[in-house]
């Protein structure tokens, strides 16, 4: 997994809980802003504005955009971010420390959050 997004971008990812189980951030930005590349373990995401993203990993690129109030599935990824909307991103994201009980090859995860 890539680098900690606290770590690689801590004016816009803030820890906010931690225990031996999980890890929660909370995630601000505003139109323009772009996140380092970074990784996250398979986690929720609970969308607490409106917004619109551009999520690129590996060549492959994604348009996200969600209203309030949302939870999603996010796989374990690595990705960069850019706010291409018109409106500040803010959500948090419930990070799990425990593995996948399923350790067979799977095919790659999907970039961006999805209901699954």
């Amino acid at each position: 997994m890539g680098p900690d997004p606290a770590v690689t971008n801590p004016d816009l990812y803030k820890l906010v809980f931690e225990n031996d189980r999980v890890r929660v951030l909370e995630y601000r930005d505003r139109p323009g802003d772009r996140t380092t590349p970074h990784g996250h373990p398979d986690s929720v995401m609970i969308t607490l504005s409106s917004f619109r993203r551009r999520l690129s990993a590996d060549g492959r690129q994604v348009e996200v955009e969600l209203p309030a109030g949302q939870a999603r599935w996010l796989d374990a990824q690595d990705h960069a971010g850019e706010n291409i909307g018109d409106t500040e991103s803010h959500g948090i994201f419930v990070e799990l420390k425990e593995n996948r009980p399923d350790t067979s090859p799977a095919a790659p995860a999907a970039l961006g959050p999805h209901t699954g």
